[in-house]
C-alpha cells in the first residue's frame, strides 16, 4: 500500500464527507440567512428565533434526502470493503 493511495483514500473520504453533509449545511445556513435578514427589517433581536426553522428545515431535509445520502455511505463502505484485500498485499 503506497502514500499515494493512502492520500488518494483519505482525500475520497473527505470528499464523500463533504456531500452528503452540505445539503444539510446548506439548507441550515439559508433558513439562518433568511430569519436574519427577517430579524434585521423588523428589528427583532429574539435569539430563539432562528432555532425552530433551522430545526424543521433540517428534520425535512434529512426526510427528503436521508435515502440518499444513506445510499451513498453504503456504495462508499461496500467500495472500501471491495479495496480491503488489496490492501494487505
Amino acid at each position: 500500500m503506497s502514500i499515494g493511495f493512502v492520500v488518494t483514500l483519505l482525500r475520497n473520504s473527505v470528499v464523500q464527507t463533504l456531500i452528503i453533509a452540505s445539503p444539510v449545511l446548506l439548507v441550515a445556513m439559508t433558513i439562518g440567512l433568511i430569519i436574519s435578514i427577517f430579524q434585521a427589517t423588523t428589528s427583532i433581536q429574539d435569539q430563539s428565533l432562528t432555532f425552530v426553522p433551522k430545526i424543521l428545515a433540517i428534520f425535512a431535509t434529512l426526510g427528503l434526502l436521508g435515502a440518499w445520502m444513506f445510499n451513498s455511505l453504503i456504495n462508499y463502505t461496500e467500495t472500501l470493503f471491495q479495496l480491503i484485500p488489496g490492501m494487505a498485499g
